[in-house]
Order: structure tokens, then C-alpha cells, then sequence
């Protein structure tokens, strides 16, 4: 699996050496940093920019690749051992769900289910989350549905973000001890019918100036720094 870019490439290297296993620049880098990929004991590679770009499939890579390990998902029967999860409901935008593993992480959650979908671009999710994907339990599953009533039998409270919710100020935070599932519906659609009858709390996010466009990791966040606070 390749990953590009010097903030994610130095995030790894810094905390997830063992993980990498060649290196790439395509350009000339300072010499104490340079030094640190030398310890590594790995392949390094020189690329010209034609080659670089190829890589990148014109992706931003700022000079800065490594191949890495393919990304192990947490096991779902370890994400029913956790207390505050977050639910994406068929979230398939790679920005979004990278932002939102970003958010998760600096915040406190303790896992992160991709639901609903079949595949994932998992290099583009570790450099859009800034490697906080390889720092956070994530799993991902095909049917949602399936998650929220396992998770429910589980003891987790379903707490969906949806527009007819009350307002989450009125709700306060979540306790640890508390089992919280947090069911964020996808960028078109939102959350499933389906889901949505099993939700055990639906809330929304109190808006000004009759204004309701935030996207779905915006919101995300919003909704996990309420409760987490």
C-alpha cells in the first residue's frame, strides 16, 4: 500500500515505524530527517517527477511516499468491548470519513464502524485522517442494520444525528461508563429508515440564521465534542 504526503509520511515514521516497509522522496529532504528513514534499515527510492505524480495518481505528495503494511480493521466483536463508538451509515466519501477518524481520535472515542459499505480506500483514509486511522479501533461492515442491533444487545444506546432530532444541548454529555453508539448517516441520504427505527435518541445541532448545510464530519464532530465534553 503506498501513502503520500510529508505531514502523514512523518506521522508514521514517528509512530509507526514498523509498518513501513520502502521509501520514496522526489525531492531532496533536510538531513537530520533524512537520517531517521536511514535507521529504518529500508529500501529508499529516488523518483523523478513523472514517476512521482504517477504514484500519486496527481494526488498533493509533496515529495514524500512510503509503501506500507496493508491496514488491518478491527475485528466488530472487539468494537462491542468499547463504550463510546461511532457509527458511519453508509459514509463513502474518503474526506469525510477521514475527517471524522481525525476528530474521533483527538477527542476521545473509543472505535469507529464504516457501516454499508463493501469497500474502502484505506491509503487515502490513513493520509486524510493525518494517520490517526493506524491510532483508532476501526472496522468496517456491510450491513448497518446488523450493527445497530447487535450493538443494542450489547447494551449500547443509538444516538443518530438526523433533522428532526432534539437539540444535543438538551441532552448533555455521556458518562464513560455510559455504552453510546453515535449513528452518522451518509453525505446524500443521512441515516437509513431502517437504522432510524432502532435509534433509541435521535438529535441535531441547534443552527442560527435558518442555515442547515454542515457536512457529515463537521457535524460528526459537533455531535462527539457535545457529548464527550
Amino acid at each position: 500500500m503506498i501513502i503520500y504526503g510529508k505531514q502523514v509520511v512523518q506521522y508514521v515514521l514517528e509512530n509507526h515505524p514498523e509498518i513501513i516497509e520502502e521509501v520514496f522522496f522526489s525531492k531532496e529532504i533536510e538531513k537530520k530527517l533524512f537520517s531517521k528513514f536511514l535507521k529504518l534499515g529500508k529500501k529508499i527510492h529516488k523518483l523523478d517527477n513523472q514517476k512521482a505524480q504517477a504514484l500519486a495518481k496527481g494526488g498533493n505528495h509533496q515529495g514524500y511516499f512510503l509503501k506500507i503494511s496493508i491496514f488491518e480493521y478491527t475485528d466488530f466483536k472487539e468494537m462491542k468491548k468499547l463504550n463510546f463508538v461511532v457509527v458511519l451509515d453508509g459514509l463513502t466519501d474518503v474526506g469525510n470519513i477521514g475527517a471524522i477518524l481525525r476528530s474521533a481520535h483527538a477527542l476521545g472515542v473509543d472505535g469507529v464502524i464504516a457501516s454499508g459499505v463493501k469497500t474502502l480506500k484505506e491509503s487515502g483514509l490513513i493520509r486524510t485522517s493525518s494517520g490517526a486511522m493506524l491510532d483508532i479501533p476501526f472496522c468496517k461492515t456491510e450491513n448497518t442494520l446488523d450493527v445497530a442491533n447487535e450493538l443494542k444487545q450489547y447494551g449500547f444506546a443509538l444516538i443518530g444525528a438526523t433533522m428532526d432530532g432534539i437539540d444535543l444541548k438538551k441532552y448533555g454529555k455521556v458518562e464513560q461508563t455510559d455504552k453510546v453508539a453515535l449513528v452518522i448517516g451518509n453525505e446524500g441520504e443521512g441515516i437509513s429508515n431502517k437504522v432510524i427505527k432502532k435509534l433509541d435518541l435521535k438529535v441535531s445541532i441547534g443552527m442560527s440564521n435558518n442555515f442547515d448545510s454542515l457536512n457529515a464530519s463537521v457535524a460528526a464532530a459537533i455531535l462527539m465534542y457535545t457529548l464527550k465534553k
